[in-house]
């Protein structure tokens, strides 16, 4: 029996008077690819953010690692082990690739080194010394995500990495998905391109305003993809 790392229960969320979240229910188990699945404006994006404490107010159940978190600071959080690779990157453009991947503080023992993310991302150790601005999209994503490997999170919440990019990055993103599965890690995906995210996730979820209606897992995805049409048009 897998271990739980992330349990969702009644989790509500706000923007202002904004009432997004009307109470989702999830589970990630330590070590599983769990991808959350939607249409533009479901809910998934402010899910991740009220995660790690980015949303208003929030009321419910948010457990890691059995903590209750839900009244925690982004910060503290995120001392959980806790790493969130937002849509926007979020790379500093007046930095060098090294200088953004060395920018967030250590949060728990056991991060990748330096020379471990090369090794994963022989493009970013090229590109060490380029300035933010000057690497490519694809390059921007596997800074934002490597930024995140060096700081010893174990639960991986990875927002549209795939958006925009050519298919040979999305290729290589699905790649990096897979060796940080088989290292241990815990993903939870937010995703459009479904196409991408199928092969990868254990289980999926399906949020339509701002709740769960639906899950499902691997050894099902055939027998709901009408299903997934109705929801998502793919």
């Amino acid at each position: 029996m897998k271990k739980e790392l992330l349990r969702i229960e009644d989790l509500h969320a706000w923007y202002g008077e904004s009432h997004i979240l009307h109470g989702v229910n999830l589970t990630v188990n330590e070590g599983e690819v769990v991808t959350l699945l939607g249409r533009n404006g479901a809910g998934r994006t402010t899910t991740m953010r009220a995660i790690v404490g980015l949303t208003g107010s929030r009321k419910g159940s948010l457990k890691i690692n059995s903590v209750e978190t839900i009244n925690l600071a982004p910060h503290k959080v995120a001392r959980l082990g806790v790493g969130y690779c937002p849509e926007e990157r979020g790379i500093f453009s007046s930095l060098t690739a090294e200088e953004n991947l060395m920018l967030p503080p250590t949060i728990a023992p056991g991060g990748m080194s330096v020379e471990e993310i090369y090794e994963m991302f022989p493009n970013l150790k090229e590109r060490a010394n380029s300035p933010g601005t000057r690497l490519s999209g694809g390059e921007q994503q596997m800074l934002a995500v490597a930024r995140i490997l060096r700081t010893g999170a174990r639960l991986l919440l990875l927002d549209e990495i795939s958006e925009g990019l050519a298919p040979v990055i999305v290729q290589k993103l699905a790649e990096m998905i897979l060796t940080l599965k088989a290292k241990g890690y815990t993903i939870l995906l937010v995703e459009q391109n479904f196409r991408f995210a199928a092969p990868l996730a254990d289980r999926f979820y399906i949020m339509e305003h701002g709740t769960i209606v639906k899950q499902f897992a691997q050894n099902e995805l055939t027998e709901n993809m009408g299903m997934l049409q109705s929801y998502l048009g793919v």
